[in-house]
């Protein structure tokens, strides 16, 4: 057995058990996402996320894989993103405040700041308040030739539900709704995950615009269930949100964890994550070692 030092961490809410594998191997991260996720048996998160070298040194600092609850492979996440942006400029890792990190659905660039609403600055030993990502530009398309630009109707449970399809590296669907306090968030979640028009399955947005400018959303986030944030998430309902006229290209997202800041770029069609990435609490467990492999070998 080998002894893994993890750190919780979660953004509004959206919390992922955090490993250095410049340190630690993880053999079966989808096993351990399983295991160390349960949060009556284990440690307790949305999953799993390994902190590690790039592919590609030249095109990345650092690379990042997340493994949902029930162990399944995310290709993205934004409330991890700027975790990991944290992580790595408070545990000495880097001292850049601008970091391009690797994911599964391409480098997203981390921009890290004393407030949410400067330039990058970080004085000589002061900590991360906010983390921004450049999330890139959102795509209407599902791979299933399943066309919602114009919107789509779906069915879950004999209920019919107005959305629209929208990927952020990973795919969405966001319904618009008047009754998000009473609506059953699990049932029509689970339901519309697994429709048979989202071949890979889908994370699924419920959301009601509140303000101006200013939209609540629950989430039913694939691989995990009900969420309390989800980064991806969040910008693909301000998109839904900006390209149905209901808000602005630069919305708040009020979500059960807490509130996120997005903005659509009208000049370059990128989206833009900001928020808060906060540590919960640092930790050790036991797993098992790999073979030909000793204690501090990492990927």
């Amino acid at each position: 057995m080998q002894t893994i030092v993890f750190t919780k961490m979660h953004g509004a809410g959206n919390d992922y058990i955090y490993v250095n594998t410049l340190l630690y191997h993880i053999a079966d991260p989808a096993a351990m996402a399983v295991a160390w996720s349960d949060r009556h048996k284990g440690i307790g998160s949305d999953g799993l996320v390994l902190i590690g070298k790039p592919s590609n040194p030249a095109k990345a600092d650092f690379s990042m894989r997340i493994f949902n609850a029930d162990g399944s492979e995310a290709m993205m996440c934004g409330n991890a993103c700027r975790c990991v942006g944290r992580y790595l400029y408070e545990r000495g890792l880097t001292k850049k405040v601008i970091i391009e990190l690797e994911t599964l659905s391409g480098v997203r660039t981390l921009v890290l700041r004393q407030d949410p609403s400067t330039h990058p600055v970080l004085p000589k030993g002061e900590g991360v308040v906010s983390v921004a990502v450049d999330m890139s530009v959102p795509v209407f398309n599902n791979p299933s030739q399943y066309d919602s630009t114009c919107g789509g109707q779906l069915t879950a449970g004999r209920r019919k539900f107005d959305g629209l399809f929208v990927s952020m590296g990973n795919p969405h669907f966001v319904v618009f709704t008047d009754e998000l306090d009473t609506l059953d968030v699990a049932r029509y979640g689970r339901l519309l995950e697994h429709n048979k028009v989202f071949p890979e399955r889908c994370n699924i947005e419920f959301v009601q615009v509140t303000d101006n400018d200013r939209i609540r959303v629950r989430v039913w986030e694939r691989g995990s269930g009900i969420t309390m944030a989800c980064g991806t998430g969040a910008c693909a309902a301000a998109v839904a949100a900006a390209t149905t006229g209901r808000t602005s290209h630069k919305v708040e997202i009020v979500m059960d964890g807490g509130t996120l800041h997005v903005e659509w770029n009208e000049h370059d069609g990128h989206v833009y994550l900001s928020g808060p990435a906060e540590f919960v609490f640092d930790g050790e467990i036991e797993c098992e070692t790999p073979p030909n492999l000793t204690k501090g070998e990492g990927l």
